[in-house]
């Protein structure tokens, strides 16, 4: 494997892979299965295999985790080894962002950002659009794969790429959970155990929602009661949304089989992100 620190770095190196089809993984590190199973559709779909980790500052605002977080950078490089990763990118804060973050060019989709995780991280979407832009300038790669936990990040980027008639595929992967159901995040390492077992009652009570919609009911409203009713009885959750949508993040008014139930939340100070789609 080898390991750019650079754009001008990496841009030069492949230069020499113009016949070859790229795939892009990007990722803040911490790297867990839920992040290999992105790594290992690229390797089955490309050429090249490019892994991206930066802790992104201009998601974070000043009250979140930037400095907390988890950074084991010489552990992800032996697991990316491990995995038979072609090319890791790890750049600088001053390589990403040239003129500052506080002068840096940004993007912004109206609406979408503002709903759901938007309501309560104003920067938050901002911050992603900001980053991953500036990557698919920098790798140029034909596919890029990120996780469906992160349903709504997973939609701007798409809409993004769109928008600004970006050469390049988004691809969406499943889930990854954790043996109790839990969505593997990084920041699950914040949780303990005790705080692991409670939280795998969300995707308990989403896997109920959708068990209902299996057998017929359809009103989002009645769903997220039923869902409600087994979150309830969960102590230390702050729920921070619960709703139905369609695909494009709009709200569902009846619910259909591609519709997904997304949930996000807290257990202490560690925000859990969730989802489910209604129909198997």
């Amino acid at each position: 494997m080898q390991i750019f620190y650079t754009p001008k770095e990496i841009q030069s190196h492949l230069k020499i892979f113009t016949n070859k089809q790229v795939g892009f993984v990007p990722t803040m590190g911490a790297l867990h299965e839920g992040h290999l199973s992105l790594i290992q559709k690229s390797q089955q779909e490309n050429d090249i295999t490019i892994v991206s980790i930066f802790v992104n500052p201009t998601q974070f605002s000043p009250t979140e985790d930037l400095n907390k977080y988890p950074r084991p950078l010489e552990n992800d490089i032996r697991l990316l080894k491990k995995n038979n990763v072609d090319i890791l990118f790890t750049p600088n804060q001053d390589d990403i962002y040239l003129n500052g973050l506080k002068n840096a060019t940004q993007l912004y989709i109206p609406k979408l950002s503002k709903q759901f995780c938007g309501q309560t991280r104003r920067h938050f979407f901002r911050g992603i659009l900001m980053l991953v832009n500036r990557l698919f300038n920098i790798i140029q790669a034909q596919k890029a794969y990120f996780g469906e936990k992160d349903f709504q990040q997973l939609q701007l980027i798409q809409k993004m790429t769109h928008d600004l008639f970006m050469p390049i595929e988004i691809i969406g992967c499943p889930i990854v959970r954790e043996s109790n159901g839990l969505a593997m995040s990084s920041r699950n390492q914040y949780l303990t155990p005790e705080e692991k077992e409670i939280a795998s009652n969300i995707y308990r009570a989403l896997k109920k929602g959708q068990s209902q919609f299996q057998k017929g009911l359809r009103s989002p409203k009645e769903l997220i009661e039923t869902i409600m009713h087994v979150l309830q009885n969960t102590p230390d959750l702050h729920i921070d949304y619960l709703d139905i949508v369609h695909n494009n993040l709009s709200l569902a008014k009846s619910a259909q089989k591609t519709d997904r139930i997304i949930f996000a939340g807290f257990i202490g100070k560690t925000r859990l992100l969730d989802n489910v789609q209604l129909g198997l």
